[in-house]
């Protein structure tokens, strides 16, 4: 290797790190000699480990750490580890419901991970896409304006007032100034862009939403009610609901693949678990009734009256 290559591998931040991780190893040997391999009290960090470290702080700061800075995640690190050891040995881990919960999640990510180990082919994909195109329909959308008649500024003659108005409205441009002058002001938007039946239920109703999904587009209609009031509405366009090509969303599929794969991988491996276990419940405490025998779960056991025990 030529001078100009040594000097630049003694530049490179991975090798900086990478002597100071052996110095943190060796210093560590130096100083608790007796500790044993396999010891409940050694802990042994990989090189994964640390390199692991090393990119996380790369990501997030976009420059390498200091040995300072090294040295202080390290140590970051065996704290928590510490901690975690010196927790299990007081049984900190015992009838914990957070512990419990964090675990179960954990071994439903196994099973999951499982699933998604396994890629799809595109024949997979098309297949599956056939038999479930319906869930990615893509909805009907249209954008429209509308005019306002407020039943608090006109009382019971709002609906009135919209039905003179769209006779007075009649061949008249869209844009046109009289438009304006004819309707309240609305305290949202005078106009609404590629709505979905869904989005404008949310906003004006749904009695509102299904009667403007009926207006064909190009003239005034109405008087639609809302739960604001009164309107006048003109449909400018609409773009009719369809089920897309497998190409133009086969990323989406098969994000909605794995997911179901998932879920089928979970419930399997679930089943398969609980079938080791047999569940004992008591049929009553107090006197009080805590289970029908005849409700009683698969695998359910009912015990003498007050008595009972864990899994």
């Amino acid at each position: 290797m030529n001078p100009i290559s040594i000097k630049r591998l003694l530049r490179e931040p991975l090798l900086h790190f990478m002597v100071l991780g052996a110095v943190l190893f060796v210093g560590y040997a130096y100083l608790e000699p007796d500790a044993e391999a396999g010891s409940s009290y050694e802990i042994a960090l990989t090189l994964e480990e640390l390199t692991q470290l090393h990119t996380i702080y790369e990501s997030q700061w976009r420059r390498s750490p200091t040995p300072e800075e090294f040295s202080a995640m390290v140590e970051n690190k065996v704290r928590q580890e510490v901690l975690y050891r010196e927790a299990l040995a007081m049984g900190l881990d015992k009838n914990d419901e957070i512990v419990k919960r964090r675990m179960a999640q954990k071994m439903q990510f196994v099973a999951e991970d499982l699933a998604a180990a396994h890629e799809p082919t595109t024949e997979e994909l098309r297949a599956w896409y056939a038999e479930n195109s319906d869930k990615f329909a893509m909805p009907k959308r249209l954008s429209f304006r509308h005019l306002y008649f407020s039943p608090d500024i006109r009382g019971a003659k709002a609906y009135d007032d919209a039905v003179r108005s769209l006779a007075e409205l009649d061949g008249q441009a869209v844009d046109s100034q009289l438009a304006e002058t004819l309707a309240d002001r609305f305290m949202y938007q005078g106009y609404y862009a590629d709505q979905t039946s869904v989005s404008l239920a949310k906003e004006f109703g749904p009695q509102f939403a299904v009667a403007v999904e009926a207006l064909a587009p190009g003239s005034w209609q109405g008087p639609i009610e809302s739960g604001f009031g009164w309107h006048l509405v003109y449909v400018d366009s609409l773009v009719p609901g369809r089920v897309p090509a497998f190409e133009e969303i086969e990323r989406d599929v098969k994000t909605a693949w794995l997911g179901v794969q998932k879920e089928v991988a979970w419930r399997k491996a679930y089943e398969e678990m609980r079938a080791k276990y047999t569940l004992r419940i008591p049929v009553s405490v107090d006197g009080a009734a805590v289970a029908d025998t005849k409700a009683v779960p698969v695998g359910a056991e009912p015990l003498a009256q007050g008595k009972g025990a864990p899994l």
